[in-house]
């Protein structure tokens, strides 16, 4: 059955109503769900420089292409810093986009993270849901990238991916306790540099003494690098065999639990603050 084109003016009208939406107008819609089917949810994290953006855009190309010939409608939001002085975003990384600028599947949106502090945005929540509603197969969602904060970021997304950067022990060693024991797959990037397969073997280490029920899914370490596209589809390839183990093992229930949590307990927390604020 052929799909309705995506309308993009009405789509990024939705999405701003959604991010200016206050605490308020979101409780009154809690619990109205996106309907239909679902798109899957890859997440991009990781500390600032890693790489982030450019593996995202590639990513994005190389995902909306490689369905066996059918096109896939992939949608990408990038989470930048807000200034908590003036609230204003920067929102640099659709400049690290522009080849996906006229890719008709494709849509790109960049997000301030307004009053969140943990790597999200205000209603990022509802704003994924209304991607399922205009009917994106795949949703890539880049997060800010300040470490272990973005562990919101686990139950937004089906397929975390963690992107690291060779010689970065020192971050390694920062999220250790936070982000790495959460990733699905971990992500060195720009392996042309010198010490990438050291930090690979660092991390696959790192990575083995987590704790793990038997049938548990075990995270690969990939090396990935925009000059080699072999590598994109290595990246590709593995979040696809996770997705493949999502629903064998029937955990995607629980993951959407999870969010409808998270997502009542972040309304919760700005709605108090929006009346503390008003005292």
């Amino acid at each position: 059955m052929t799909r309705a084109p995506l309308d993009r003016f009405a789509l990024g009208r939705q999405l701003t109503r959604l991010a200016n939406a206050s605490p308020r107008e979101m409780l009154a819609h809690a619990g109205q769900g996106a309907g239909g089917p679902l798109a899957k949810r890859i997440g991009l994290t990781g500390a600032p420089g890693a790489g982030k953006s450019t593996l995202c855009g590639r990513l994005a190309i190389h995902r909306a292409t490689a369905a066996g010939g059918e096109p896939r409608r992939l949608g990408v939001l990038a989470v930048d810093p807000s200034s908590p002085k003036s609230g204003g975003a920067i929102l640099g990384d659709r400049i690290r986009m522009d080849e996906l600028q006229g890719a008709s599947e494709i849509y790109i949106r960049s997000l301030g993270s307004r009053s969140t502090s943990d790597g999200l945005s205000d209603n990022l929540a509802e704003m994924l849901d209304l991607m399922d509603q205009h009917g994106f197969d795949e949703v890539l969602l880049e997060t800010v990238g300040v470490g272990q904060a973005e562990y919101a970021a686990r139950v937004q997304v089906d397929t975390l991916v963690l992107v690291l950067l060779p010689d970065s022990g020192d971050a390694v060693q920062a999220m250790k306790a936070g982000i790495m024991e959460m990733a699905d797959l971990f992500v060195v990037n720009k392996c042309d540099l010198p010490g990438a397969q050291r930090m690979a073997a660092d991390i696959q280490r790192i990575a083995s003494l987590a704790r793990r029920a038997p049938g548990d899914w075990q995270p690969p370490v990939v090396l990935a690098s925009d000059r080699q596209p072999e590598t994109l589809a290595a990246v590709s390839q593995a979040i696809d065999g996770h997705q493949a183990w999502l629903a064998d093992a029937g955990r995607r229930q629980a993951l959407l639990l999870a969010r409808a949590r998270y997502r009542l307990r972040r309304l919760l927390e700005r709605r108090v603050d929006e009346v503390v604020r008003g005292l």
